[in-house]
């Protein structure tokens, strides 16, 4: 069945409620998703997998209820139980809460990519559901490229942005490639050849606004100093 693309969107779940279904590996792994965002979770599931202990959460340890649902601003189910996994997406899909089943996406109104994060940095990849070793590829593939030095390029730009606001400017008017290029070549975070581009790209970017600049005083002094005016 075609499905319609699917829309990206990053959620702050910090201190929000969010329900677990299954306490295995695999549900281990989503909750510990969970954890990296803040979220309060809640575990429910007749047998608790160990590193559960190792997690901030509230665990119950007994089955699955549809009051278990309420209140939740998301949901998880990963029992690997065809008809428990059912009763929760059917509970959650009609109070309108999202809710995500692990390996079976016809049964998911979200699907969780593969994350890569560095400091503030994250990278996501995604096939929709249909290929999740794909997405931890592609995330791996990625991870080889994108190392944390990149944390500190996010800094480093935020403080520049901060600036500009602190001066009453707009960030939607600076052309911010030249400064990421700038701040990446720096960093070392790019093979030589391209950070030489960069560098090359940087210094043609200053000097064009250096020009812009230059432009604008002789402006206003022709402004100030009108054509054929005597001393």
């Amino acid at each position: 069945m075609s499905r319609s693309p699917q829309f990206p969107i990053n959620l702050e779940l910090a201190g929000k409620p969010c329900l677990v279904v299954g306490a295995g590996a695999i549900a281990l792994r989503k909750a510990r998703q969970l954890a990296a965002s803040g979220a309060a979770i809640t575990v429910v599931a007749p047998e608790v997998h160990e590193g559960f202990a190792d997690l901030d959460a509230t665990v119950h340890q007994r089955e699955f209820t549809p009051d278990d649902v309420t209140g939740q601003r998301l949901v998880i189910t990963a029992t690997g139980v065809r008809a428990v996994d059912q009763a929760v997406f059917d509970t959650a899909d009609s109070q309108g809460i999202w809710v995500n089943s692990a390996d079976d996406p016809e049964r998911c109104t979200f699907t969780l990519p593969a994350v890569l994060r560095r400091g503030s940095v994250m990278v996501t990849t995604s096939t929709a559901g249909t290929s999740p070793a794909l997405a931890s590829w592609l995330r791996n593939e990625l991870a080889e490229r994108i190392g944390p030095e990149f944390a500190d390029i996010a800094e480093r730009l935020a403080g520049e942005r901060a600036r500009v606001h602190a001066e009453g400017g707009s960030t939607e008017d600076i052309d911010w490639r030249p400064l990421v290029d700038q701040a990446a070549t720096e960093s070392g975070a790019w093979p030589p050849a391209r950070c030489q581009q960069a560098a090359q790209a940087a210094r043609a970017a200053q000097a064009v606004q250096a020009e812009q600049a230059a432009q604008a005083v002789q402006a206003e002094q022709a402004i100030d100093s009108p054509t054929g005016a005597q001393p």
